[in-house]
């Protein structure tokens, strides 16, 4: 299967790469566009979900890689959410830029 990483920056300017074993992912995301803490998880949790039913279908089994993305994802939205609920400044006003997409091995920018 195909496979693709993406490279998304977060609220605090801070940057982090994440596999998909499917291209869905190009379905769910622009390179360069921003989206809300909730639209990323929610639009995250559902490629995922697609790509790893891709997998399974192939292989007979699930991918772990994407049930890691997905956790990763949600600990990274968990971190920015904490931080307003706790009062603190939302940098960049709580959104992730998806940067850019790149094969697998291919090195980050």
């Amino acid at each position: 299967m195909p496979d693709v990483l993406f490279d998304v920056r977060w609220p605090d300017g801070s940057t982090q790469s994440f596999y998909s074993p499917s291209l869905i992912v190009k379905d769910y995301f622009e390179a360069g566009a921003q989206y809300s803490l909730d639209d990323f998880l929610a639009r995250t949790r559902e490629c995922m979900t697609i790509a790893d039913e891709r997998v399974r279908a192939k292989y007979g089994i699930g991918c772990s890689e994407s049930a890691m993305t997905l956790a990763g994802v949600e600990y990274g939205v968990r971190r920015f959410t904490a931080r307003a609920d706790a009062g603190e400044p939302d940098p960049g006003a709580g959104k992730v830029t998806v940067e850019r997409f790149r094969s697998w091995g291919a090195p980050p920018a």
